[in-house]
């Protein structure tokens, strides 16, 4: 699995040809559809299996709650399993970012 050059552009902050995609699926992952484009949700839903993406959301917070409830609706995840939105963590975003 290589990840296409036109979705470098999400991953500013790294050497987008030196990430393990395999290793580094969470983190890909949360980039992609939390940050991405069509292009780069088509991408990740052909790439990585289902389970792989719905735990991701069941582990890491770092999604924004528009991102995690549409996901949650999409992949038929509870709401209440979906990390990003735990109010307690809303809760913090909020107090960080009240917008």
């Amino acid at each position: 699995m290589q990840l296409p050059h036109t979705l470098y552009k999400f991953f500013w902050d790294v050497n987008p040809e030196k990430i393990d995609l395999t290793l580094r699926a969470p983190y890909v992952i949360n980039r992609l559809l939390d940050k991405g484009d069509l292009e780069a949700a088509r991408w990740v839903l052909k790439s990585y299996p289902k389970e792989t993406i719905i735990e991701t959301f069941r582990k890491r917070k770092d999604f924004s709650p528009w991102n995690g409830t549409f996901w949650a609706n999409l992949l038929e995840i509870p709401r209440e399993e979906v990390a990003c939105l735990e109010p307690s963590y809303r809760l913090m975003r909020k107090k960080l970012w009240p917008y």
